[in-house]
């Protein structure tokens, strides 16, 4: 065996160490409180535009008809 050889399954170890640190799970725990109060603001939007969409579909019907 070569004097530079490195065990893969080390590093791997030690990323996992790294991941999983307590610092590292509340991270994740912020992220996930952050996506879900933003849930709110997706349906905000989408409620937007589909009245804009509603908006405009009666504006062309209107000029159509006019």
């Amino acid at each position: 065996m070569a004097e530079n050889y490195e065990d893969p399954a080390g590093s791997t170890q030690m990323f996992r160490a790294f991941v999983e640190t307590p610092a590292a799970q509340a991270t994740q725990t912020n992220v996930s409180v952050h996506r879900s109060s933003g849930g709110s603001s997706r349906t905000g939007v989408i409620a937007l535009a589909a009245i804009v969409a509603i908006a405009v579909i009666v504006g062309v019907v209107w000029l159509a008809v006019k």
